[in-house]
């Protein structure tokens, strides 16, 4: 037997799911599985190898594993070292346990970034097949009318030699006539190229003033201030693992 090995029922309770003699209802009543298994009352797993679902939803075992979501301000770079002294991602986390932020916003985009040591959820977050949705809320230079969202959300922009890039949910928010006119809009999509949103808005003719990464799949900036980072919840994680399919 594994010394990593612990009763499921100290396993549920650690992650936050139930209370122990809570788990053991859970257990007897056949919601809670390892590995595809339906799980016995006092089993031992791996928390950090086993594969633990409540109800069909795999939750977060391995307590080594961390998970965050940060206001990245504007001026911060989403790296985890600079060498030209910048300000990074991780400075503001400044946690013992080695992070890594998922994806990159560039150094003028505000807004979410998700960090975590958990390899494979960064790779499946990051990957373009598993099309994780990421949302954003753009101020441009201009008016931009009904046919622009249009064609943001149908045929796309194209910003480079191969297929264009387009947004799978678009909207506008505020308008505003003064000093030329300015747009506030929403943007949803899951593409991956480098400053695809401010290449896409200029392409279209509304280059970018402000930017702001509001949601990645499942996760939401809410209320955090910019600057600020916070441990996502058990209910987020396992929505994560449900986006990507883990």
């Amino acid at each position: 037997m594994s010394s990593e090995e612990v009763r499921l029922q100290k396993v549920l309770s650690s992650a936050g799911i139930a209370s122990r003699r809570a788990a053991e209802e859970l257990i007897t009543q056949g919601r809670v599985t390892v590995n595809g298994k339906a799980a016995r009352l006092g089993q031992r797993v791996d928390a950090e190898r086993d594969v633990v679902r409540v109800d069909g939803d795999r939750i977060s075992t391995d307590v080594k594993k961390r998970y965050y979501a940060l206001n990245k301000p504007e001026g911060v770079i989403t790296t985890s070292k600079d060498p030209g002294g910048r300000t990074t991602v991780l400075d503001i986390v400044g946690t013992e346990e080695r992070v890594v932020p998922v994806g990159r916003l560039d150094i003028a985009t505000e807004g979410l970034i998700l960090l975590t040591n958990d390899g494979e959820l960064v790779h499946r977050l990051t990957h373009p097949s598993f099309k994780v949705d990421k949302t954003y809320i753009a101020e441009v230079s201009g008016l931009v009318t009904h046919e622009t969202v249009r064609t943001l959300t149908g045929p796309g922009v194209r910003i480079e030699a191969g297929r264009p890039a387009k947004a799978s949910k678009a909207r506008v928010l505020q308008v505003s006539k003064s000093a030329g006119g300015r747009t506030v809009m929403e943007l949803t999509l899951h593409e991956g190229r480098r400053h695809v949103v401010r290449r896409m808005l200029a392409e279209a003719g509304h280059p970018v003033l402000r930017l702001v990464r509001t949601g990645v799949g499942p996760i939401s900036l809410g209320r955090l201030k910019p600057g600020d980072y916070r441990t996502l919840s058990t209910a987020e994680v396992t929505a994560l693992f449900k986006t990507v399919g883990l």
